[in-house]
């Protein structure tokens, strides 16, 4: 591929559109850095998405003595959710105690950390309960009677590396998806990377001053891109897979579940009509990458799981629905999956000159601490660089006056009161301030174009078109707002038909350039 004196340069290119990728995004265009940031599919197309939704400072890894890591996600938990209180919401955990579990001096004291490991925390401590008491045991079995409550948080995990995207956007990035990196090489004292548009095939190149590979389960397989630098170590792929069920008790509060090999199952209220249960852990190799699915081991090992604790036995026919993500996580020399690190850990490729960044494992709750981390090592080499500044940003849409989102949610539904409750509440969590943008003067459901059902209009899809990189219904009913599991069984088809007449009128007025956090 040739190139050209016309080819941009680039402070950092990130390849990979998921939470870690978007984070450093951010941050870095907030130093005043020019970015580039290119995603193969379409941003959490993968892993980020598909996550159990939890900003939690992980409990059960206390037990494998990563005090380091619940500390650090502790306190990111506290300021997640000062920065994102629309996406994200403080949720109470109920840990029963089964006969053979863990000893409940054990629990107490790990409990004990939890509350103050992290320093001062907003969310309510830990307690002994009552499983006799209605508030707590609905669903459950009798013989179950005592346990604990600790808090931890919800997030709308998708929904979170969008509004990353888009603050990185306005602030300089050029946010691209729908492009691959297909090579990467030194020359002239920078990177030239070499990216092709998976749609149309388009091939060029761009140069950068650092490359960030935060491709997640393909880590490894970029490295063998760029120009055959390597690194110590690498990762191991897990597959984590969930199910979702019909409710299995009234409540908004969460249980976790002990098993007797040592793991934990999650089962959380979710979409309001639901109950979600979590996660597996599954050595996978690279073959499951793209698509992985749910195995009937793993069914089952899950809803048996829930059975000895719920009175209602769940059957794989129960099942309405299923995910599954690859988690890339750091090759400690383990083979127990759930003992494998979450933590994160960042690789330098070269000495000197254009740098390459390798971001390794990491999880929801501390991407924005590993975004610091990651900008700190390339900060010798990127001398422009301002200081580090999100620990206080809000998040697109987060700047709800007193972080308040219950009186935030009252005056959405006092401004439009023509819409229906449960879609006022949707719309309020997922767009927080910028609702405003999309819902703005209309005066009544019908000035919101066409009705897709279960609460979506051509007006809310526009705005995900023009504003957050949304393609297909698949991004739009599965990633940014999550209605596939309830809409009408047409809207997917529907959709895709309204997207299709949408990019064709787009296209024959004038292509547009997916940058500056336009889509």
């Amino acid at each position: 591929m040739t190139k050209t004196s016309a080819s941009p340069v680039y402070d950092i290119v990130v390849v990979g559109g998921g939470i870690n990728g978007a984070g450093i995004a951010r941050d870095a265009a907030g130093r005043g850095l020019n970015v580039l940031l290119v995603e193969r599919e379409d941003l959490a197309s993968h892993t980020s998405s598909a996550s159990t939704k939890l900003i939690h400072g992980g409990l059960r890894y206390l037990e494998y003595y990563e005090f380091r890591l619940v500390r650090e996600a502790l306190q990111e938990r506290e300021r997640l959710l000062r920065i994102a209180p629309h996406i994200i919401w403080p949720l109470r955990f109920v840990l029963p105690r089964p006969k053979g579990g863990r000893p409940g001096w054990m629990i107490r004291i790990g409990l004990w950390l939890y509350d103050h490991i992290g320093g001062k925390q907003s969310l309510p401590k830990s307690e002994g309960v009552s499983l006799r008491d209605p508030r707590w045991s609905d669903g459950l079995k009798p013989g179950l009677t005592s346990g604990f409550a600790y808090s931890d948080a919800w997030v709308d995990d998708a929904r979170m590396v969008v509004l990353n995207a888009m603050d990185a956007a306005a602030r300089g990035a050029t946010i691209r998806t729908g492009v691959a990196m297909t090579g990467a090489r030194v020359e002239d004292g920078l990177w030239q990377v070499d990216l092709r548009e998976e749609a149309g095939g388009a091939a060029s190149t761009v140069q950068a001053r650092a490359l960030v590979n935060a491709a997640g389960p393909w880590a490894g397989s970029l490295l063998h891109d760029t120009g055959g630098v390597a690194h110590e170590g690498g990762i191991r792929l897990v597959k984590g897979s969930h199910i979702i069920v019909p409710p299995l008790y009234k409540g908004d509060h969460a249980f976790i579940l002990q098993n007797p090999d040592g793991r934990i199952v999650f089962t959380i209220p979710y979409q309001k009509r639901f109950t979600l249960i979590g996660t597996t852990d599954v050595l996978v190799d690279e073959a499951e990458r793209a698509r992985p699915r749910i195995s009937a081991e793993e069914t089952e090992y899950l809803c048996h799981t829930v059975s000895e604790y719920f009175e209602r036995q769940v059957a794989p026919a129960d099942v309405i629905s299923t995910y599954s993500g690859v988690r890339p996580l750091y090759d400690d020399g383990g083979d127990d999956a759930k003992a494998i690190t979450r933590d994160y850990v960042l690789k330098l490729g070269r000495e000197e000159g254009p740098q390459l960044l390798s971001v390794f494992g990491g999880k929801l709750t501390t991407y924005r601490r590993l975004a610091e981390h990651a900008l700190e090592k390339l900060a010798p080499f990127l001398p422009a660089m301002g200081p580090a500044w999100t620990g206080a940003g809000p998040l697109p849409g987060g700047d709800l006056p007193g972080g308040d989102f219950d009186a935030f949610l009252q005056t959405v539904r006092a401004r439009w009161p023509f819409l229906p409750a449960d879609t006022a509440e949707r719309v309020a969590h997922a767009y927080g301030t910028r609702v405003e943008e999309w819902l703005g003067g209309a005066e009544g459901w019908n000035a919101l174009g066409e009705d897709f059902g279960a609460g979506l209009t051509a007006a809310e899809v526009d705005y995900l078109c023009a504003h957050e990189w949304a393609r297909t219904a698949e991004d739009i009913l599965w990633r940014r707002t999550k209605l596939g599991l309830v809409c009408p069984s047409d809207t997917a088809e529907r959709l895709a038909l309204y997207l299709a007449r949408r990019a064709g009128h787009e296209t024959a007025a004038a292509p547009a350039v997916a940058s500056g956090g336009e889509g």
